[in-house]
């Protein structure tokens, strides 16, 4: 039975997310722990290591507070707005050793699970993203710990802790997220339908209509093109840490359909924040 801080969540998430979130930042908490040095370069960010701890610190609580009812306002849901408020928000905390931002990752995400032991699961919720509900919500603080966790790894040279399980884990946030982060530059006058496939399970669809995006766990009844694509590699490229090129040539990606041409520029129509 999963327990948040000895509340009773079960049935309230989706089965293992509760476990997910936990164990997630508890290793995300252990590399911090045994971290040499927090001033380390993160790959591809211009963040150090506790500047990246720092931020995963905050957003926890941020998550936590909103999960709590306590609505909080951090950008306007745009990756240029989610990335200056990111910088104001760090800032004003000054924090950036290993042990003490480890723990307020922990007890941050603990303190998450207890808001969804204690508020409706259904209720409504004003997040960085946009509106949704306690359960995305959950989806979606797995997905951002995952994410910077997989950064905190690379740094620190040490195992990441994203896997298949926990990437699909990831999809009712990012169904729900794909329609703001759309790169309206690279989508103008499209229109296309996409089913994207996970392998071992997990699928959903994405229909452009002269540049208007609908993203739907239910997949268009007749779609241009199916990708199939390994989860970790779906989540990793969807939050801009793996190039598409890398991935395709791995054969981590595939596609066929009508027009199966117009899978590798999937890829290009989404902007992560």
């Amino acid at each position: 039975m999963e327990q948040a801080a000895g509340r009773d969540i079960q049935g309230r998430l989706p089965e293992g997310l509760a476990d997910a979130i936990r164990a997630t930042a508890e290793e995300i908490a252990a590399l911090l722990r045994d971290a040499p040095d927090t001033g380390l370069p993160v790959p591809r960010s211009e963040w150090t290591v506790g500047e990246a701890a720092a931020h995963l610190a905050q957003a926890n609580e941020l998550m936590a507070d909103v999960a709590a009812g306590r609505p909080r306002d951090y950008g306007d849901g745009t990756p240029q707005g989610l990335a200056a408020a990111n910088e104001r928000a760090l800032a004003a905390f000054g924090e950036r050793a290993g042990a003490p931002l480890a723990a307020m990752i922990v007890a941050q995400a603990d303190a998450f699970l207890d808001a969804v032991a204690e508020y409706p699961v259904d209720e409504t919720l004003m997040t960085p993203m946009g509106p949704m509900n306690r359960a995305v919500f959950g989806s979606y603080l797995l997905t951002h710990m995952l994410g910077h966790g997989y950064d905190l790894a690379r740094a620190l040279r040490r195992p990441h802790m994203v896997d298949r399980h926990r990437a699909g884990l990831t999809l009712p946030f990012l169904v729900e997220a794909m329609p703001r982060v759309t790169d309206a530059g690279t989508t103008a006058g499209l229109t296309a339908r996409y089913t994207v496939r996970l392998w071992g399970g997990g699928r959903f669809g994405v229909t452009f209509t002269d540049g208007e995006v609908t993203v739907g766990h239910r997949p268009p009844d007749r779609p241009d093109c199916t990708i199939s694509i390994e989860p970790v590699t779906f989540l990793l490229m969807a939050l801009g840490r793996i190039a598409p090129a890398g991935a395709m040539a791995r054969g981590r990606v595939l596609a066929w359909g009508r027009k199966p041409w117009i899978g590798p520029r999937f890829p290009e129509y989404f902007k992560a924040p």
